[in-house]
């Protein structure tokens, strides 16, 4: 039986636990999420580099693939790529068991289906120049598992996140993640640890890859694009911070620069045009740091 399915002893009798202890038996649990996170670091650290290498080209797509649980956590991770780094809506896909229902409605039946994955698969033309990311917490879902392996014939780069030890995913992708995780507080509810550590693995992976892919310079998000009030003050304030300006002039910038936040540092720092700014970091790939002349 997979260890995530385990019923632990230790929770056998959590319906008669006192409500205060419940809860705090939850929260423990997750502890464990954490450690199984830590203890991938190496495996985590592998992918970022090796998918950093394949993205650096600028076409190649992140593609999430997933069903149920594991799904829809990868979907979170990928849909926060836009508003937190604004990677490109044309650089990323997401395939999920049972299609996009499945988002809000548990399809369970549907993560059988490995003819689906091989047919979403080669209808998306995955290749070469992408990066897919499959998660499962059993690690033998079949939906995942063909996927992946589909991908991994076509020449993508493929990464695997799940949660049992010995499991068949790991022969199917390039960079297998392991995230042992154990028994679930409610035996066979990974929504809880295995979906906790999952969430931690999947930050690190798409954070440190948008890190080393140029999107964030001084630790700030400076790829963000102002959509609202509250991201235009945080796009000013960084804009501030990073030339050491007054708040107004920052606003200044950053609207002549269109609201990019490296341009207006560019324009505000070193005196430049707006186009002699999109030259500066054209030149350099787009990252701040080069183009300051500073540290990348």
């Amino acid at each position: 039986m997979s260890t995530t399915e385990t019923a632990s002893p230790r929770y056998a009798a959590i319906d008669t636990w006192p409500t205060a202890d419940l809860t705090a038996g939850i929260i423990e649990a997750q502890y464990g999420a954490i450690a199984a996170a830590q203890a991938a670091h190496a495996a985590i650290t592998r992918a970022v580099d090796l998918a950093a290498a394949r993205l650096a080209g600028g076409t190649g797509r992140l593609v999430y693939i997933g069903a149920g649980t594991s799904g829809r956590i990868g979907i979170q991770d990928c849909v926060e790529l836009r508003p937190t780094f604004n990677w490109p809506d044309t650089r990323t896909l997401v395939l999920m068991a049972g299609g996009a229902e499945a988002f809000l409605r548990a399809r369970e039946g549907a993560e059988d289906s490995a003819a689906d994955a091989e047919h979403a698969f080669g209808a998306a033309a995955v290749g070469p120049d992408d990066v897919v990311i499959g998660v499962a917490a059993s690690g033998r879902t079949p939906f995942t598992i063909a996927g992946l392996r589909h991908a991994r014939a076509a020449g993508a780069l493929t990464i695997g996140f799940f949660n049992n030890p010995g499991a068949p995913l790991a022969e199917a992708c390039e960079v297998p993640v392991l995230l042992e995780t154990g028994a679930e507080f409610l035996a066979g509810s990974t929504r809880l640890k295995a979906g906790t550590a999952q969430k931690v693995a999947l930050n690190t992976f798409s954070t440190a890859l948008m890190v080393r892919l140029g999107y964030v310079y001084a630790g700030l998000m400076v790829e963000m694009k102002p959509t609202n009030a509250k991201l235009h003050d945080r796009a000013a304030g960084m804009v501030a911070r990073l030339c050491d300006a007054s708040p107004e002039a920052a606003r200044t910038a950053l609207d002549s620069a269109g609201g990019s936040v490296k341009l207006a540092t560019l324009m505000l720092a070193r005196g430049l045009s707006r186009a002699d700014a999109e030259a500066a970091l054209a030149a350099t790939g787009g990252r701040l740091g080069d183009a300051l002349g500073g540290r990348s």
